[in-house]
């Protein structure tokens, strides 16, 4: 356990890793599996906002083009699946459940029986709520993990270079040696957790910080096509 004493002096970071004790190699092991990890979920994260901002650019493309409610709804639908599709039809089978036959009317007004009361006009809105709410948890899937790998890994870098110390002025005395020769690659050892915690931290945080800003945008995005929905049915007589 103590080798800090007699043994060959390390000259590159990566001698420090080869020589460290078990201690700080179970902890390197560690954090360079929290590295993988987060870089993975980066990466997935990052392909997922990117598919979902081209499936919004041409969802609203698409739909721009249609006169009428139920036009854009059949365009919406001949798209592939993506959240803002899934939002429209959520709402546009709430409405026909509540006034069946409301969406078949072939003139631009609905007719009067088609129309919502104010208390299935909240329903509808707490249905649009709701699924607005479950697709930005969708987005949101392993973002936390991000933040958590941000936190514990500086944490368990500190762990580890508190061990390393621990270990080098133990073996300093047992060895009986102080001088500056016999401290420092046994100080040098115990810092490397500590880069290492950090390497994994500051990817990990700025990566969360990012994708929570773009959850953001994405769940905006999401309610104020919730509330053009609305205000489609109304200019269309439907509310």
């Amino acid at each position: 356990m103590f080798l800090q004493v007699g043994r060959a002096i390390p000259t590159t970071p990566w001698e420090l890793v080869l020589t460290s004790s078990r201690e700080t190699k179970f902890v390197l092991a560690i954090l360079v599996v929290f590295s993988l990890v987060s870089w993975y979920l980066i990466a997935l994260k990052w392909w997922q906002f990117r598919r979902m901002r081209q499936q919004a650019d041409r969802f609203m493309t698409e739909i721009e083009r249609a006169a009428r409610l139920e036009d854009a709804y059949h365009a919406a639908m001949r798209l592939p699946s993506s959240p803002y599709n899934r939002l429209l039809r959520e709402g546009m089978h709430f409405f026909g459940e509540l006034k069946p036959g409301g969406l078949k009317a072939d003139g631009p007004i609905a007719p009067p029986q088609a129309t919502l009361t104010t208390t299935q006009l909240e329903a509808l809105r707490m249905v649009l709520a709701k699924e607005v709410a479950a697709e930005r948890d969708a987005a949101a899937r392993f973002i936390p993990w991000l933040a958590t790998f941000g936190s514990v890994s500086p944490l368990l870098g500190l762990l580890g270079t508190v061990l390393g110390v621990m270990d080098a002025f133990i073996g300093i005395a047992v060895g009986g040696s102080g001088n500056i020769a016999a401290v420092a690659p046994g100080v040098a050892e115990a810092l490397v957790t500590t880069v290492g915690g950090l390497a994994v931290a500051v990817p990990s945080v700025m990566a969360y910080n990012l994708f929570v800003n773009r959850l953001g945008l994405f769940a905006g995005e999401l309610e104020g096509f919730a509330q053009e929905i609305i205000g489609t049915m109304a200019r269309e007589g439907r509310l």
